[in-house]
């Protein structure tokens, strides 16, 4: 079976898969994946990634500090962060970025630390990866002021901010929802951008596709991802894994990693 399938964004050390996480990681490549980026949400989880990736090749590390865990870390957390990067092969920065949804009062907090990491991620030429749930505009501004490389993961804009974030030369990350019944938005969107600007994900062990919503996630369910956007765009679900897989390695690719 020809390896098609590149996972841009998951979570194997989340205790969803402590149970089984070993005979997992191990069928995946037989079950046509090519690579996973695991990304860390704080130091504690982006050493687990770190430790994955020793383990499983085809499995590469992103290191950071996710904005939920803002609150928890001090002005020095940058330090240990870049320590994880210059004794590592490390793929890239993230799961970083904004999230608005729960809290109001650590916005500044939340942006000072999205953009020492950006800063991070220019020093050592890496790309990375963005979280962003109801902080739209900050996300954007903040990206077109330090133009990195990188992704927005499980994308929610609309397709004005899409456009705006092709045109800062960042891909779209798109998953599970793009299956789900209420997904008409980011149907359009998938519909009138590029396949050559998207990224296919999982956020395994979250937010698996139709037919298997409100299960555990993993990376081989990208082929349902691919097939719906195959559909909406009238091409192959082969077209679309092997364009985003192109699209992928091109982020992601620096050959010491892959």
């Amino acid at each position: 079976m020809e390896k098609l399938i590149f996972d841009s964004h998951a979570h194997y050390y989340d205790e969803a898969f402590d149970s089984d996480r070993d005979e997992l990681l191990k069928s995946l490549p037989d079950e046509g994946v090519y690579k996973v980026i695991n990304s860390g949400s704080d130091i504690i989880t982006s050493k687990k990634c770190i430790e994955i990736s020793k383990k499983y090749p085809y499995c590469l590390a992103t290191v950071g500090v996710h904005p939920e865990s803002a609150n928890n870390f001090n002005c020095d957390f940058t330090e240990e962060l870049e320590s994880l990067l210059v004794d590592n092969n490390i793929a890239g920065i993230g799961e970083i970025g904004l999230d608005y949804y729960y809290s109001s009062e650590n916005h500044n907090l939340q942006k000072d630390i999205f953009i020492k990491q950006i800063k991070l991620s220019k020093k050592y030429n890496l790309p990375i990866v963005v979280h962003d749930r109801e902080a739209h505009d900050d996300t954007l501004e903040i990206i077109k002021n330090y133009n990195p490389k990188g992704v927005i993961h499980c994308f929610s804009g609309n397709l004005d901010m899409a456009n705006k974030v092709m045109e800062l030369g960042m891909f779209i990350g798109i998953g599970g929802v793009i299956t789900f019944k209420n997904a008409e938005n980011l149907a359009y969107i998938v519909k009138n951008i590029p396949l050559e600007c998207i990224l296919l994900e999982t956020d395994a062990p979250y937010l698996s596709p139709v037919p298997h919503r409100g299960k555990r996630c993993k990376s081989s369910y990208i082929k349902y991802v691919a097939k719906k956007i195959a559909d909406i765009k009238n091409v192959s679900p082969q077209e679309v894994l092997s364009i985003t897989r192109k699209n992928s390695l091109l982020l992601f690719g620096a050959e010491g990693n892959l």
